[in-house]
């Protein structure tokens, strides 16, 4: 993918208006409960709500036909009054929506998306095809977390409300919990910070997201390449280690793996059975990652808090045993 000039979309302010869409599955899967509580903590932060005209629409895959998915996500690009544009939450088939999308209106209106899972196929899609940052952090969805979302609020805050470059540092408690069931009965875990599995310095712009989302981009008009990148990867609980194994080695395979400059891996759901042990393992087996500083354990991905990453956008890191810093430079 050709080097495209960066378009960096602008922050959005606090009274700004926000659109909810459903790229992948619909709002209808929400409990009552969470979208209330996602609407109020919207609002309390003072942004205006609207939500996509197909958004309660679901089928037996629970979305929506790509036609309506397409007609939302164009609508909220080109709306003027419209400031940024939240997922309503993950699932399996943004993938379908990538030949549908009028990628010239959205360079030409540019704003802040922001989501995770599958919708990191569309978010590096876009990126490629248009040189927009897109975001990887919380969906609508997140937001109806009551205990527990200071830190992903906080990141969110920093990656697309403020302009100056900050430092991810570590939260300092985890959760990976069943949070919408029984928002009372939680299970917080104490974070051990991150993991350095290779030491060393790193700076790049931003690809990836969920690892089998990024990877069903292969070999596509869609790929946003790996020259000079920071690879950002995290999985879902429905892999395990040796899976994890082959979705890294499918990136290793690829004709530019060589332009990669850094690595950062978000922290595993505990059904994955993945331990730092484990993750050496399948990184030192490796030969092509001897030399690429990889920090693993990082907050993003499927357990919570989440912290936003720029996708498209700069990151620099250095990784040592006694001391890590990643710090997002553009945003």
């Amino acid at each position: 993918v050709i080097n495209m000039q960066t378009i960096i979309p602008k922050k959005i302010k606090k009274g700004g208006h926000i659109r909810v869409i459903a790229p992948v599955r619909s709002l209808k899967l929400l409990s009552d409960e969470s979208k209330k509580e996602a609407i109020d903590r919207l609002e309390k932060f003072g942004f205006t709500l609207s939500f996509g005209n197909n958004i309660e629409e679901m089928d037996e895959f629970n979305s929506s036909s790509i036609a309506s998915r397409i007609a939302d996500l164009h609508d909220a690009f080109l709306d003027k009054s419209v400031d940024a544009i939240l997922t309503v939450i993950g699932g399996y088939n943004s993938n379908q929506l990538l030949q549908y999308i009028d990628y010239e209106l959205i360079a030409q209106n540019p704003k802040i998306i922001c989501g995770f899972s599958d919708v990191t196929a569309f978010a590096n899609a876009i990126t490629a095809k248009t040189g927009m940052i897109t975001y990887v952090g919380p969906h609508f969805s997140s937001l109806g977390m009551r205990h527990g979302f200071e830190y992903s609020q906080e990141f969110f805050e920093k990656c697309c409300m403020e302009e100056s470059n900050f430092n991810l540092t570590p939260s300092k408690e985890w959760s990976d919990d069943p949070w919408y069931i029984d928002q009372e009965k939680r299970e917080f875990i104490s974070n051990e910070g991150y993991w350095v599995m290779n030491s060393g310095n790193a700076s790049g712009r931003v690809v990836g997201g969920h690892a089998r989302c990024f990877n069903a981009l292969q070999g596509t008009q869609y790929w946003p390449g790996l020259e000079g990148s920071i690879l950002v990867l995290e999985e879902d609980a429905e892999i395990n280690p040796p899976l994890f194994d082959r979705q890294l080695q499918s990136i290793i395979h690829q004709s530019d793996f060589s332009g990669v400059k850094g690595i950062l891996i978000g922290r595993f759901q505990k059904e994955t059975e993945m331990t730092q042990e484990l993750l050496k393992k399948i990184i030192d087996t490796k030969v092509e990652l001897k030399n690429i500083p990889i920090i693993a354990n990082v907050d993003f991905g499927h357990t919570t808090p989440l912290a936003t990453l720029p996708i498209g956008g700069m990151i620099e890191f250095s990784a040592s045993t006694n001391n890590c810093e990643i710090k997002i430079v553009e945003h």
